[in-house]
């Protein structure tokens, strides 16, 4: 016990400096859970928590039982699961690929110009993505020009161009960013055994194969149970921005259908009941991709 105290006296400069970050964290992240009661009460905000009506488990009833929200539900997951697949695998490859680069100069400029995307906002990036995709857009040129097409095509109009679109500007945005801790785990793999495989025969492409994949498989697989954790929470911008009335049936994602009955309609109580089931999903599936990874003798969260 003594050497207990002695050792948390000795760091208590440490626990100082996380005590402005706890307080944070419980004024923004903790505390506002007190507001998860609106799910379980007709709430008027006039009346307040103590003044509205409990009504239990109806308003997560009618969620369930609501067309509409399984339709965000859908939407929400098929573009955050397609935004997971293609910005994971193709910021792997992209990072692989800048690690054998030569020439340092080329390399470097093409490593900063891949992180520009991500400091813009997502007004222009879909400004930009919504004009290169116009009728008379720069891609609908092209691919005229190419004699690949006779007519326009309607990318923002028609409805099974929506999610690959959504994907495109997802990917395009976070690619060169997301590689970052990718190119940083490479950078940590053991130079011996890049010569070792040399010794064995291993050209550039097997080096990558044998030795680099290997050596950064613990960081891709706890980046996939972090990103797994937040899967319900990465469709907002590009679908909100992008999707029109014609396209709400694909576009709508649980953030959309909370902002809406929230803000739009005032039914409180509905959208805490959608962000308590979207939490609560989120959740479970840390845990069980995190027990998952454990079982296979993987690195994990916890």
């Amino acid at each position: 016990m003594k050497n207990k105290l002695k050792k948390l006296a000795g760091q208590k400069v440490l626990y100082f400096m996380i005590v402005p970050c706890m307080i944070y964290t419980f004024i923004f992240s903790y505390y506002p859970l007190s507001g998860w009661i609106m799910a379980f009460q007709k709430y008027k905000p006039a009346k307040g928590y103590a003044g509205s009506e409990f009504v239990g488990f109806d308003q997560f009833t009618f969620l369930f039982t609501d067309s509409e929200f399984w339709k965000a539900m859908r939407n929400t997951l098929a573009m955050s699961l397609m935004n997971l697949f293609f910005g994971t695998v193709l910021a792997i490859i992209f990072a692989l690929l800048l690690n054998e680069l030569r020439m340092q100069g080329f390399k470097k400029f093409t490593q900063t110009a891949s992180y520009l995307p991500h400091f813009l906002s997502w007004i222009i990036v879909t400004s930009l993505v919504a004009d290169m995709l116009a009728s008379d857009g720069m891609v609908n040129q092209l691919l005229m020009g190419l004699g690949l097409t006779s007519s326009p095509i309607l990318f923002l109009g028609d409805a099974k161009y929506f999610w690959w679109v959504a994907t495109f500007a997802n990917v395009w945005k976070e690619t060169g960013w997301n590689s970052i801790i990718y190119i940083a785990a490479i950078a940590g793999i053991d130079p011996t055994m890049y010569e070792a495989a040399e010794l064995d025969g291993a050209g550039r492409f097997k080096k990558m194969w044998h030795v680099t994949i290997p050596g950064i498989k613990s960081t891709i697989v706890v980046l996939l149970i972090m990103n797994l954790g937040w899967i319900l929470n990465t469709s907002f911008e590009v679908p909100y921005l992008l999707g029109t009335g014609m396209l709400q049936d694909v576009s709508q994602t649980i953030d959309i259908f909370v902002l809406k009955y929230g803000m739009s309609i005032g039914n409180y109580s509905l959208a805490t009941a959608a962000g308590i089931f979207k939490s609560v999903i989120s959740l479970i599936l840390v845990f069980g991709t995190n027990a998952f990874a454990n079982r296979l003798g993987e690195s994990s969260l916890m």
